[in-house]
């Protein structure tokens, strides 16, 4: 088994009838999925997501993948394949094409609805090609397959990629849901084909991978929804993702059948509901759907609401509902449905929401206490089932934490892939298919990009290591100004407080130590105002830690006379 090396180097030159596979996202991390493959030259793209934020990263919008390693090979392009519209594997496109717009992209009917309805926010008018299950297109020197899968959004893909170096195929997000809404199964037949021709390389799903068995049908949260509503006697507000169609529909289902209007509360939520119901993915009775701003025409016993926010995000609908910052105001009785998983690094912001739904008298409804969500990847029996059927060479576990990527490649173990085809990469480490043998040759960057509103990639570690010490510790700004040729302070020092804790007053017994070691300082030769704020920074720090044991930031500033 192949695991990435911290000592790696970059990657020496593809060999000549080799395939390179480069992960730019989405290994070591739930999100942000974006694959390189380039054979003769030429580069082919499959998928290009985001990652959302955690705690840790305040002030953050999105995170990109980093296009550094490809930004001077952009013209090599021949296109980028979508396996389906999730954010994850969406959500970064736009930013790839404000380098270079014609770009082509590949995927579905509704994969391509969605992304060209963003880009559209973006004034991007994309190169598209639309694709459906068994279909094959040449792009480039690549030989691309299409597969149809399950997943939690209709119309996802597999890719199988052909080129001389072999058969590479990429599952996207999938899972083997046998009773599937819309009857769209995923096409185990095609993927036995695939297995009896020879899959040199798969890269598989591997978000859970740790789940035993089989993951239930989605079909299986009607009930349960049908529940909540008889006992409902006043609003319901589900909350969802933006593009999870195949849930909404029984949220439909169960409000025309309990006689409620639906309103759809979001922008996002408004904009991809709309797509999905005008190419027929979503059936919406007449009548059903409202505009929200006639629900006070409605008794709220008549009412549903659909937003976004199921993962706490801070600026999302139910977030703002949970901290009186809508215009939907919850009240006692009202009934919010949770309708998704939490997303790892979510559950502190998910539980903070369901907490302050609670506090205004809402009755929570989660997947803690309710099967109201059902996965839409692939879990341990699944995969074995699929590797079984699939027979690959080599094996390389995909879309998943450290964790995931490590059980998924056991399960192929299991399944009777030799340990050494086996290959654990994370964000950036390179793979060459030379051979039918796939091995680790070198690392690429491949850090963190954050966009933080208009700004993509200014944000560093260090700016935000600066803004969690000023969320969690505060600031301590000093205003001296010095006799540079004697080191003496004319004039303060004055010292502010922001966040700190701590009184302005309570800095006096600290001003005449930065008295003394500026002299000091002065009497050395120091005589640098740079070298100035240092001492101060340096003073004060020791002297704060040394009081109240704290480390806020500190801001000196020397004025020169």
């Amino acid at each position: 088994m192949s695991h990435p090396h911290p000592d790696l180097g970059s990657p020496p030159a593809l060999p000549e009838g080799g395939l390179r596979i480069t992960p730019l996202g989405g290994l070591g991390e739930i999100g942000r999925n974006m694959t390189v493959f380039e054979y003769g030259r030429r580069l082919l793209i499959v998928d290009c997501g985001v990652l959302f934020p955690e705690e840790e990263q305040p002030g953050i919008d999105l995170i990109l993948p980093d296009f550094t390693s490809i930004r001077d090979r952009l013209d090599d392009i021949v296109g980028i394949v979508l396996t389906h519209g999730h954010e994850d594997h969406i959500g970064g496109v736009p930013f790839l094409l404000r380098e270079k717009p014609d770009i082509p992209l590949i995927g579905s009917k509704l994969t391509l609805a969605l992304i060209e309805a963003k880009l559209q926010e973006h004034r991007i008018r994309p190169y598209t090609l639309e694709v459906e299950e068994g279909r094959r297109e040449r792009i480039g020197p690549f030989d691309c397959e299409f597969v149809a899968v399950n997943h939690s959004i209709p119309d996802a893909l597999a890719v199988a990629i052909r080129t001389p170096a072999g058969m590479v195929v990429h599952t996207g997000d999938f899972k083997m849901d046998q009773l599937p809404l819309d009857g769209r199964l995923t096409d185990l037949p095609t993927f036995a084909r695939l297995g009896e021709e020879g899959i040199d390389l798969l890269l598989a799903d591997s978000t859970n991978a740790e789940v035993p068995g089989f993951i239930p049908h989605e079909r299986d949260i009607s009930p349960v929804l049908r529940q909540v509503f008889a006992k409902a006697d006043r609003r319901i507000i589900v909350a969802s993702f933006a593009s999870h169609v195949h849930r909404i529909q029984q949220v439909l289902d169960a409000a025309y059948e309990y006689g409620r209007r639906v309103a759809f509360v979001g922008r996002s939520m408004v904009r991809n509901m709309g797509i999905a119901r005008d190419l027929g993915y979503l059936r919406v009775p007449g009548g059903l759907v409202v505009d929200v701003k006639t629900l006070d025409d409605l008794p709220d016993a008549e009412v549903v609401l659909i937003c976004t926010g199921s993962q706490g995000e801070p600026m999302a609908a139910l977030s703002r509902m949970a901290n009186r910052d809508h215009q939907i105001r919850i009240v006692p009785g009202d009934t919010v449905v949770l309708a998704s998983s939490l997303i790892p690094g979510n559950e502190n912001s998910v539980y903070r929401v369901i907490n302050g739904l609670t506090r205004w008298g809402a009755n929570v409804v989660h997947k803690g206490n309710a099967k109201v969500h059902v996965s839409g990847h692939a879990s341990a029996g699944e995969l074995l089932y699929f590797y079984n059927i699939c027979k690959p060479r080599n094996l390389m576990p995909v879309h998943g934490e450290w964790r995931h990527l490590r059980a998924n490649a056991d399960l192929g173990i299991a399944t009777g892939i030799k340990r050494e085809g086996v290959v654990i990469a994370e964000d950036g480490v390179v793979v060459d298919l030379i051979d039918g043998r796939a091995k680790i040759v070198g690392k690429v960057q491949a850090g963190y990009v954050y966009v933080d509103g208009l700004s993509v990639g200014d944000v560093t570690e260090t700016s935000l290591k600066d803004r969690r010490i000023l969320g969690e510790e505060g600031i301590v700004s000093v205003f001296v100004v010095v006799d540079t040729s004697s080191g003496k302070v004319v004039g303060g020092p004055d010292i502010q407080a922001r966040g700190s804790g701590i009184e302005d007053a309570a800095f006096a017994p600290v001003l005449s130590r930065i008295e003394e070691a500026l002299l000091r300082s002065a009497s050395d030769g120091v005589a640098d105002p740079h070298q100035f704020q240092q001492i101060i920074r340096r003073t004060v720090g020791k002297w704060v830690s040394d009081t109240y044991r704290r480390r806020p930031m500190i801001l000196p500033v020397v004025v020169e006379v």
